[in-house]
């Protein structure tokens, strides 16, 4: 049984479908890429599976339950967790207390377990100096740290949303390493990027989305070879 399901899942905007008829399954510890050009809906895809969004149509099963209609919060508890786009950090706490906001409203966790929890994954995710303001991370640390405070609700299903951008070709492979390193155990991944190096390196399957629909997918060698994918999306002079 697929971890999560979705069967012709649509989210309309208006009369903008940003979503038509989704269809896919993702396995348990797979990592799948999801891409395609800006407008693709990769974004609206996340927010729909994440519950920021409720689906106009379709149907969403995790771990064999429908939670088409299953609001955020309670999606969460259930163990889908997220990244966003845009880096989200809660500048009036430290990075520890940052990543104990995870344990605490993501499971319920006293201030105690949150805080244990919290330790373990910043050695996990090799974060130091764990008391730190905000302000005195860099851009690769307060993305560490927001993957962690996903982590911190102990999901079983985790999406990344272009957690490489900005990062220049250290900071990528570093990331890179410590996607692998969470994915070895066990957890499954779902990575929203447009570094193709990341999806190459990384993805066991990939999805591709144009204009809300699925227009292919399958191995990496393969979809990055796919005429219809270098039309959409790669480029004839693609390096992928």
């Amino acid at each position: 049984m697929a971890l999560l399901k979705t069967t012709n899942l649509t989210r309309q905007f208006g009369g903008l479908a940003a979503l038509s008829d989704v269809s896919m399954e993702i396995n348990e510890k797979e990592v799948v890429g999801v891409i395609g050009p800006n407008g693709a809906g990769k974004s609206t895809f996340t927010n729909v599976i994440a519950g920021l969004y409720l689906p106009t149509s379709g149907k969403i099963e995790f771990k064999g339950r429908d939670i088409s209609m299953t609001l955020a919060h309670e999606r969460c508890h259930l163990g889908i967790a997220r990244t966003f786009q845009l880096m989200r950090p809660l500048h009036g706490l430290n990075m520890l207390e940052n990543i104990m906001m995870g344990g605490l409203f993501g499971k319920g966790h006293s201030l105690k377990v949150a805080r244990n929890n919290a330790m373990e994954i910043c050695q996990f995710m090799a974060l130091e100096k764990v008391e730190r303001p905000i302000s005195a991370m860099t851009a690769l640390e307060i993305k560490k740290m927001e993957i962690a405070r996903a982590l911190a609700t102990e999901p079983s299903l985790l999406f990344l949303d272009e957690v490489m951008a900005g990062l220049n070709k250290d900071e990528t492979m570093e990331m890179i390493e410590t996607v692998r390193k969470i994915n070895g155990q066990g957890m499954t991944i779902i990575i929203i990027e447009h570094v193709m190096r990341v999806i190459r390196e990384l993805t066991h399957r990939v999805i591709v989305l144009e204009w809300g629909k699925v227009l292919c997918e399958g191995l990496y060698e393969d979809v990055s070879a796919d005429q219809r994918v270098i039309t959409a999306y790669l480029g004839e002079e693609s390096e992928c």
